[in-house]
């Protein structure tokens, strides 16, 4: 039975114990007040990582270098990122600018370069300014209160940083995770542009640490949708540096439930931010699918349905037409019974056993103009359940999308 979970006021990347982080305005970025562009993070102790990565056949230089040492084996004390420029689309070079980074950034933290994994965010297709970054990693002073501007320095159209921790009790001793997060648009993970990273000072072998990222992120940011477009950057890394001092945590034990159940309850919190923050949202959008005959059938729906950019203008509208989730049901690929189908919008029941019911339209309008929007399917053909987070399309993001380079 897993044990019992608490927020971490005011928690980020650094709240885990032995780590530490920093960043700093490198000119990366155009300049604006308070603004960042290049971070760190460390730890005083190697960590065992797992990462998930972009499945785009086009990708950064930065997700090659990170797989090619993950798959390794090895041990890992440091992350050097930047934002404004995805190191992508630049042939061989990307590549090498990528490797200098880690070695850069190897050489301010007192590290071997093969101990610090790299990630960017930006403008694709353009050169990482390599001496804009040596200069800038110059100026990173790492601390244990970085966190904060680490999450910041991830940030590119975002509005505000995306960050948090949980903990919990093993053995007496307190197990924290924590973790920062970016993004606004170009969401929609398949492993968005996307950027997390999660830290923790429990002691965890790199299988189990490897499985629990994917549970966790198949059902949180695998889960979202912000616009339909996954980036040539996405990645989840995370770290395990045993400061702790906790003992093992292994898979299948009481700890490793409850390990499991922090890990995602964070990556919900995280998931649950970057939907708040797309890019034009008025509001976030909740999809729950219940019933349905498996669980690959109820996350294909909820995604589904999340993606649809006529359910998403519905929802900017605060339009009640349930007629386009039950297309994008209909399309989805999962299993469906229309005559057995019940559809509920904020909790009012709008659709049951397939067939439209008498509801108070105006009180509907009303309840879809709060800050978030719940459809709630239930398929009626079995157990499975998922949940999908996505937001409202507006005229916004058109704007935003629209001169994105000028």
């Amino acid at each position: 039975m897993a044990g019992e979970i608490s927020s971490v006021q005011g928690g980020t990347v650094t709240s885990p114990k032995g780590f530490s982080a920093g960043a700093t305005y490198a000119g990366i970025k155009t300049f604006a007040e308070d603004k960042m562009d290049l971070g760190l993070l460390a730890s005083s102790t190697p960590c065992e990582v797992a990462g998930m990565f972009t499945t785009s056949t086009v990708r950064s230089p930065s997700v090659t270098i990170n797989q090619e040492r993950i798959a390794t084996g090895g041990k890992f004390s440091g992350l050097v990122v930047n934002s404004g420029i995805a190191n992508a689309c630049v042939g061989e070079q990307g590549y090498f600018d990528a490797r200098e980074a880690a070695s850069q950034a190897a050489g301010h933290l007192g590290l071997q370069p093969e101990e610090v994994l790299v990630g960017s965010t930006g403008i694709i297709g353009v050169e990482l300014p390599m001496a804009l970054i040596r200069e800038g990693l110059r100026q990173v002073q790492v601390g244990e209160d970085g966190g904060h501007n680490l999450a910041r320095a991830i940030m590119t159209t975002d509005t505000f940083p995306k960050e948090g921790a949980v903990s919990f009790e093993h053995n007496g001793k307190s197990v924290t995770i924590g973790g920062i997060a970016k993004g606004s648009g170009m969401i929609h993970p398949n492993m968005a542009t996307m950027l997390c990273y999660l830290t923790t000072d429990a002691e965890v072998d790199k299988g189990f640490l490897a499985a629990a990222l994917k549970r966790a992120v198949d059902s949180s940011l695998n889960m979202l949708t912000v616009d339909g477009d996954s980036s040539t950057n996405d990645s989840v890394l995370l770290f395990a540096n045993g400061e702790a001092g906790a003992g093992p945590i292994r898979a299948g034990s009481p700890a490793g439930d409850t390990f499991q159940d922090a890990l995602t309850q964070l990556c919900v919190h995280l998931t649950r931010l970057l939907a708040q923050d797309g890019e034009g949202a008025s509001r976030i959008m909740q999809v729950v699918v219940e019933g349905a005959s498996s669980e690959a059938d109820a996350r294909a729906a909820a995604k589904t349905i999340a993606s649809s950019n006529l359910v998403k203008s519905a929802v900017h509208g605060a339009d009640p037409n349930w007629g386009r989730v039950m297309a994008a049901l209909g399309r989805s690929g999962a299993a469906v019974s229309e005559e057995k189908v019940a559809l509920y919008i904020n909790d009012v029941c709008l659709v049951e056993d397939g067939r439209p019911i008498p509801f108070h339209r105006d009180a509907v309008v009303v309840l879809m103009k709060g800050d978030e929007v719940t459809f709630r399917v239930k398929l009626n053909l079995g157990e499975a359940q998922a949940t999908a987070w996505g937001c409202s399309l507006s005229e916004e993001y058109v704007t935003i999308n629209s001169a994105y380079t000028t």
